[in-house]
């Protein structure tokens, strides 16, 4: 028990702990992709892998409404970067 958690607030966590268990994991690609790749990698590029699967998984998982409330601030970040 590394986190000294109760079984009861494990279980009731379980599905926030795996979205940032899966936001972490892209989080972390697009970083290690942005650092070791050949060519320069663009920020919107990097940004991208990180954004794309945790709002799609959270919707799936925890209700449509945090489908937009995730989405829509990283759609206009991604912009922001595209366009600047």
């Amino acid at each position: 028990m590394v986190f000294r958690l109760t079984p009861e607030f494990a279980s009731a966590s379980k599905v926030l702990a795996a979205n940032q268990g899966l936001y972490n994991g892209f989080l972390a690609a697009g970083l290690i992709w942005g650092f070791t790749s050949a060519k320069p990698v663009s920020s919107s590029k990097s940004s991208s892998c990180s954004a794309s699967p945790s709002p799609a998984f959270t919707a799936a998982t925890a209700g449509r409404k945090i489908l937009f409330i995730e989405t829509v601030p990283a759609v206009l970040a991604l912009i922001a970067l595209a366009l600047g």
